[in-house]
């Protein structure tokens, strides 16, 4: 049974050994090593000729935060799977996360056993979502949802925009439309694509290859 490597990056120490500690406790799991911030981690990546498989990434740390390193990790390590372990919920950092090219995305407060979940889920997936952070069906993950739904090209514009910053009033602008058209595009996509959010919009996107991190 092969053993997947974890690195950890978390300023708070205490937090960052406990995270650790229950990651060794997995059986197919080993931490590799503690970061501090983005910055230790990328130094250690280049220094280290093993990199880890897995990142689990703090968002907010001095020096270089989560989504910057995660960025980083994306483009220069493609191979690393980034989750995001923060105890930010809202919907803005999440997008940037899984913009940056996290495949996931938990809570500092996620029990052991759906941790334990989540790493597996990506070594096998590629991926994995939380129900509790981005609110969408479980059908998503699983295959099961609307991923053969069929967009028009107005739809397909529009969800490439919604996985950028831009609030939908921009979008409407970008796309020469009124605000009151977009909402009806928003809504009409939450329906057909079994979502509930922006949120749920990126992610379908990502997984559809509709917008590519």
């Amino acid at each position: 049974m092969k053993t997947y490597s974890v690195a950890i990056v978390e300023d708070h120490v205490l937090l960052s050994q406990a995270i650790g500690g229950l990651v060794d406790s997995f059986d197919r799991f080993k931490v590799s090593y503690l970061c501090k911030n983005g910055k230790e981690l990328i130094t250690r990546l280049q220094e280290n000729s093993n990199p880890p498989d897995i990142v689990l990434m703090d968002i907010n740390m001095p020096i270089m935060n989560g989504i910057e390193t995660t960025t980083w990790i994306t483009e220069h390590f493609p191979n690393i799977d980034v989750l995001g372990l923060s105890i930010e919920e809202d919907e803005r950092t999440i997008i940037q996360m899984l913009r940056a090219g996290a495949k996931g995305y938990l809570m500092k407060d996620v029990e052991k056993s759906v941790l334990e979940m989540a790493l597996n889920e990506v070594t096998i997936n590629g991926f994995y979502h939380s129900k509790h952070v981005t609110n969408i069906l479980i059908g998503s993950l699983s295959g099961k949802g609307n991923n053969g739904a069929k967009l028009k090209e107005n739809e397909i514009c529009f969800m490439k925009l919604v996985c950028t910053e831009m609030t939908y009033k921009q979008i409407a602008d970008q796309m020469c439309l009124s605000p009151k058209t977009i909402d009806g595009y928003r809504d009409a996509l939450f329906e057909k694509l079994s979502v509930k959010n922006r949120i749920g919009l990126v992610i379908y996107a990502i997984k559809n290859k509709i917008y590519l991190p």
